[in-house]
């Protein structure tokens, strides 16, 4: 009888990765909203758990009134500030268009700074007094034109069918999560089982509080500090304030990035001569971080898990430029994930290392 070129098990693992590969080709439009609801679904889990016991344990009712109230209280406000954000941003953009056309003059706040102004004027003129000195500024830093930045805002804004699309998609798969939690983990757990017998059932374990860890210490903090902070720029009388606590609020995922913001529209009130608005802005961002540092975040960020400042970045900026705004999540996520791999892969090395006895 004739020997099989491959063993049966073997070739069953090879068939099955790539039908695997093959579905995530047809299916990767789906990949961002799918990975989003599954991101919420792990965030949420323990919280659904409870919510389904209130229910009477009735998986379908617990799923829809969960999904109900994840679209009224988180997707409904998002859905609102970034859609005010991305008008305001267009806004901002149309002023940099027509500046950029005859050149920027110094504004009066920068050249009334103590200390530093005469320097920044000096920069001013130089760099941005010029017509179209602004955009080539732009263009050296990110390499891409003004007129480019400003076209992918206003397809943000227009691209209305696309962002219904996906986030119908998002909440499909996340009703189906809630729904039919315990059984597609218990069909993991078959599977992980047979490839990792000895390692699976930690790691099993470690993800998920690695993906509630993540997500609620990066995603609400970011929410709470981005309103908190945008509410005091409206109460401040800054600009665009909508916009700024939006991104104050993506800033607030990168360790230092809140305290930025508010400190540089601090310096900003200040200068342009709201002296008292500026210093009051600046106390109560400090006052507020010191809070959020010191008796909130150390009770939301918990889990195995607590992600260094590099991957931190590393996740924020190429999930963003992969995935967009989802990425900011998605990114850190597959981060804390590859540095959770890591600390298994290591701790199963050191437990499998001899130690030597001492002479």
């Amino acid at each position: 009888m004739m020997q099989p070129i491959l063993p049966i098990h073997l070739a069953a693992r090879i068939l099955l990765i790539l039908l695997l590969a093959l579905a995530g080709y047809f299916f990767r439009g789906f990949l961002v909203p799918v990975l989003a609801a599954l991101i919420i679904g792990f965030a949420s889990w323990p919280i659904y758990q409870r919510w389904l016991k209130i229910c009477g344990n009735r998986n379908t009712l617990a799923a829809s009134t969960a999904l109900a109230i994840i679209v009224v209280v988180l997707i409904v406000p998002i859905g609102f500030a970034l859609s005010y954000s991305i008008k305001e941003a267009r806004n901002v953009f149309t002023w940099l268009m027509a500046a950029n056309k005859g050149g920027m003059s110094v504004p009066d706040w920068i050249r009334d700074l103590p200390f530093a102004g005469d320097k920044l004027t000096a920069y001013w003129n130089e760099y941005l007094a010029e017509p179209r000195a602004l955009s080539a500024l732009i263009e050296t830093f990110s390499g891409e034109h003004l007129g480019n930045i400003y076209r992918l805002v206003l397809a943000a804004s227009g691209d209305l069918f696309q962002s219904s699309l996906a986030l119908l998609f998002l909440l499909i798969t996340l009703l189906f999560v809630y729904r039919d939690g315990p059984k597609i983990v218990g069909q993991l757990d078959l599977i992980g089982d047979r490839i990792f017998p000895d390692r699976w059932h930690r790691f099993s374990r470690v993800v998920p509080n690695t993906i509630s860890s993540t997500v609620t210490g990066m995603g609400l903090i970011a929410i709470g500090e981005g309103v908190v902070l945008g509410v005091a720029y409206w109460v401040a009388g800054v600009p665009s304030h909508v916009l700024l606590g939006v991104i104050t609020g993506f800033m607030a995922m990168v360790p230092g990035g809140a305290p930025l913001c508010f400190t540089l529209i601090s310096i900003y009130l200040a200068g342009s001569g709201h002296v008292v608005a500026g210093a009051s802005l600046l106390a109560w961002g400090t006052i507020e971080l010191f809070i959020v540092d010191k008796t909130i975040r150390p009770k939301l960020v918990g889990g195995p898990v607590k992600l260094p400042f590099l991957p931190t970045f590393f996740g924020l900026i190429g999930g963003l430029k992969t995935l967009g705004v989802v990425g900011l999540f998605i990114g850190p996520v597959l981060m804390a994930l590859l540095v959770a791999i890591w600390r298994e892969w290591v701790l199963e090395i050191k437990e499998q290392t001899p130690v030597s006895a001492p002479d």
